[in-house]
């Protein structure tokens, strides 16, 4: 309310010609407090030399990684493809990062879930990476309802490193010599006959070998597929389709015998091994790949550089030597170009799990 002096209050409401003391009791406005200005220059000079420090603070840390060991962390046990590969460029890439030290993690179990969960809340720094498959990062979320992890906001792309298929193999003394061996015998014993996987890519080559070939074997899971392989050579199951890698020492030693590859053509280090659809089993193929993941906020200059040693170290000849013993092809992204394969992987994978009627459990 206008502040009003005693004396105007008195004096007429009758409109009066303007003279000294109508303009003296004119009505004054309330004096309006002083408001404390506000230093918004100053919080933004801050918040932008805080922006600079941290930026400077990354390219430092980028230009001297790694000053540490880093770990490549492993889904799946030792003697695995995958545990393979990882030894591989534990080596090759060390060179390629100025010496540095490169520590080979396996963590096996759960299909890959143990050791993604573990990678996901790693700090984001560069020193703890994933090489992992297809099976973490796009068949696991189609065949489980829960996870711990999720594949694609816990994780920042590097690079793929290797394409590769699987082999159809059984013990050597095995009654069965092939592929129509095997369809026969499960068909003469429907639900009694077992198959082994100690990864979502072995599980899911034996399902839609079920699905396409109209038998019914019954899965058994392993925590990897070395000690699926120890039991089918103990004859505690009767197939099992095994990545390459981790199958072939055990056929050229005498132990398996393989009946059919899985990729969609014969592979060059296995010519006399016909693919599952000149067998007669017409559309089969079923392959893998594997890659190498970062927790997810990694400084993208680290990314970088770890994306342009793992790329380099592939055409090394270590990598070249033991890709063509573990029937390896060489596939590499950029990590923006290993973001969409997996997405399109993803897509691809569910239409086959929804395909060969496996309901997540």
């Amino acid at each position: 309310m206008p502040h009003q002096d005693p004396i105007c209050a008195a004096r007429p409401a009758t409109p009066q010609p303007v003279n000294a003391v109508q303009a003296q009791c004119a009505p004054r406005p309330t004096p309006r407090r002083l408001q404390p200005r506000r230093h918004g220059l100053l919080g933004r000079v801050t918040t932008l030399l805080l922006a600079f420090a941290a930026t400077s603070l990354v390219l430092a840390q980028a230009q001297t990684y790694p000053a540490r060991p880093i770990t490549l962390v492993v889904p799946f046990g030792a003697g695995s493809g995958t545990d393979i590969t990882a030894r591989t460029f534990a080596q090759a890439i060390g060179s390629e990062l100025g010496g540095a030290t490169v520590i080979v993690d396996n963590r096996g179990g759960a299909n890959g879930a143990i050791a993604a969960q573990f990678v996901a809340r790693a700090p984001a720094d560069g020193y703890t990476l994933f090489m992992t498959t297809n099976t973490t990062q796009v068949a696991n979320p189609v065949l489980y309802k829960k996870l711990a992890y999720d594949p694609v906001a816990d994780f920042t792309p590097v690079t793929a490193v290797a394409k590769g298929a699987m082999v159809a193999v059984v013990p050597v003394g095995s009654p069965m010599k092939s592929i129509d061996d095997v369809i026969a015998a499960a068909k003469k014993n429907p639900g009694k006959m077992t198959f082994g996987s100690g990864s979502s890519s072995s599980r899911i080559a034996g399902e839609l070998f079920k699905q396409m070939s109209h038998i019914d074997l019954l899965h058994v899971p392993y925590k990897s597929n070395p000690l699926a392989l120890t039991d089918l050579i103990g004859g505690q199951i009767d197939v099992m389709f095994a990545d390459t890698p981790t199958a072939l020492p055990l056929v050229q030693g005498g132990k398996l015998k393989v009946l059919g590859y899985t990729g969609a053509k014969r592979s060059a280090a296995l010519p006399q091994v016909p693919t599952l659809e000149e067998l007669g089993i017409k559309g089969y193929e079923s392959s893998y790949w594997i890659a190498v993941y970062a927790p997810h906020g990694t400084p993208p200059e680290i990314v970088r550089r770890l994306n342009d040693a793992f790329v380099k170290a592939t055409r090394t000849a270590l990598v070249k030597e033991t890709y063509e013993r573990v029937v390896y092809e060489i596939f590499t992204t950029s990590p923006e170009g290993l973001a969409s394969f997996q997405q399109a992987e993803a897509e691809k994978w569910a239409r086959t799990v929804k395909n060969a009627g496996i309901e997540a459990e």
